[in-house]
C-alpha cells in the first residue's frame, strides 16, 4: 500500500493519464488563454480553446515520464531566464555530489521561482532535480495540483484541522521526506518557514526542524544523528528585483494599518504568474555547506541554518540603494530610482524596507558575531 499516495509526486506510470486529463480540463485551458492571449477579444475564447487543446495534445504526445515532462519545463525555464533576468549565478553548487540526496532548506521569496531556480542549477550541473514541498493552500484548482505533482512536487497539508489531524499530517510528511532522502537518495526543496518572507527578513521556523525529526525520533535516533542523516544544505536566493514586491507591500501595509488582510480566492495563482513573467534582474542562488552533527537541539540547528542563509545572501545593488535611501543618503542606482517612481506613494517606505532588510539583517548578524 502506498502510504504517501495523497501527498507524493506522480510517478512515471501515472504521467500519460494525468496529462491527458489535464488537456480536457476547461479551467486549465481557460487559464492558458488568459495567460497567453489576455489582450485578445473574449469572443475568440471558444476557437482559441480548440487550438490550444490541439497544440497541447501535440506537445504531450511524446511525454511518457516525469523526466520528459521536466525537460519540457526546462525549455520554458530557459526562455523565461532570457526574457526576465539579466543574469543567473550559482555559487557553491560545485560542493554537491551526484547520487546523494540533499535537503535544500531555502529562504523564500517567490512561490514558484525559488525552487525553479534551484532545480535549474541542479539540472545544469548534471544533478538530480528536487522534490518540491508545496502547501495545499496553493492547490485549490485541480489543474494546479496536477501540474505541480507532475513536476515532482509533494503536498504539505497546511489545512489540517485539530491537533490529531495536524500531527498525523506532519508525521506522514516527515516520513516521506526521510524516505526520499535516505532510501531514494532524492533531493528535496523546502522553504525555511511557511509562506514567503514578504518583509525581506529570513528566519527559520523551529517547527520545520522538529517536523524533520519526527519520523526518526520514533526510531530512537538522537537529534544530532537524525539531522546529519538528512544532509541539510541551507540555500540563499537573492533577486535584484522582486516582481511581486508592490503586491507584498500592499499586503504588509494593509496589515499594519488595519490589522487584517484577506487574500482573494486565487491571489496565490496570480502571484505565481507574476513571479514567472515579471522582471527579476540579477538572480544569485548560493548553496551553503551540508550541516553535519554537533547540534543537539532544534534551536541550535535553526541558528546554524539562519547563519548560513543570512551570511550567504548575495547583496544586490537594490539592497544597497534601498538602505541608502532609508538613511537619507544619495544613491547612484538610477534604475532603482526609476523603479520606485512606479511604486504607489503610500507603499514606498514598505518597499524600501523590503529591499533594505536583507542587507541590514546581514550587517547586524556579522557585527554581532564578528564574522
Amino acid at each position: 500500500m502506498d502510504q504517501f499516495h495523497d501527498i507524493r509526486p506522480y510517478n512515471d506510470a501515472e504521467v500519460a493519464e494525468v496529462l491527458n486529463n489535464l488537456v480536457e480540463m476547461p479551467d486549465f485551458i481557460n487559464t492558458i488563454i488568459g495567460f497567453r492571449f489576455a489582450q485578445w477579444p473574449k469572443f475568440l475564447n471558444a476557437p482559441l480553446a480548440f487550438f490550444v487543446k490541439l497544440a497541447l495534445k501535440r506537445q504531450i504526445a511524446n511525454i511518457s515520464n516525469v523526466h520528459e515532462f521536466q525537460m519540457r519545463v526546462a525549455s520554458y525555464m530557459e526562455r523565461m531566464i532570457k526574457t526576465t533576468t539579466s543574469s543567473v549565478e550559482y555559487r557553491g553548487i560545485e560542493k554537491l555530489e551526484k547520487g546523494v540526496g540533499y535537503l535544500f532548506l531555502s529562504n523564500h521569496r517567490d512561490i514558484a521561482m525559488d525552487p525553479a531556480f534551484v532545480n535549474y542549477g541542479l539540472y545544469l550541473a548534471g544533478l538530480d532535480t528536487v522534490r518540491i514541498a508545496i502547501g495545499d493552500n496553493l492547490l485549490r484548482r485541480p489543474f494546479v495540483s496536477d501540474l505541480m505533482r507532475l513536476n515532482k512536487s509533494f503536498i504539505v497539508k497546511r489545512s489540517a484541522n485539530g491537533i490529531r489531524e495536524m500531527m498525523a499530517a506532519f508525521g506522514q510528511l516527515s516520513s516521506y521526506i526521510t524516505e526520499s532522502l535516505t532510501k531514494d537518495q532524492a533531493n528535496i526543496w523546502i522553504a525555511q518557514k511557511e509562506g514567503r518572507a514578504k518583509d525581506g527578513l529570513d528566519q527559520t521556523d523551529p517547527a520545520i526542524i522538529k517536523m524533520f525529526f519526527m519520523s526518526q525520533k520514533k526510531e530512537k535516533i538522537a537529534f544530532s544523528d537524525a539531522m546529519a542523516n538528512l544532509k541539510i544544505v541551507p540555500v540563499s536566493i537573492a533577486y535584484e528585483y522582486d516582481p511581486c514586491a508592490f503586491d507584498k507591500a500592499r499586503e504588509l501595509h494593509q496589515k499594519s494599518t488595519t490589522g487584517n488582510y484577506e487574500k482573494a480566492e486565487f491571489e496565490d495563482i496570480d502571484s505565481i504568474k507574476n513571479g514567472i513573467v515579471g522582471q527579476k534582474g540579477k538572480v544569485v542562488v548560493t548553496f551553503g555547506d551540508v550541516i553535519k552533527d554537533g547540534f543537539e537541539t532544534p534551536e541550535e540547528f535553526v541558528a546554524e541554518v539562519d547563519r548560513q542563509i543570512i551570511t550567504n545572501y548575495a547583496i544586490q545593488t537594490t539592497n544597497e540603494a534601498a538602505l541608502a535611501l532609508q538613511q537619507g543618503l544619495p544613491t547612484t542606482d538610477s534604475s532603482f530610482s526609476s523603479y520606485l517612481e512606479r511604486c504607489p506613494a503610500n507603499l514606498k517606505e514598505t518597499v524600501l524596507a523590503m529591499y533594505a532588510n536583507p542587507l541590514k539583517q546581514q550587517q547586524k548578524y556579522l557585527n554581532k558575531h564578528g564574522e
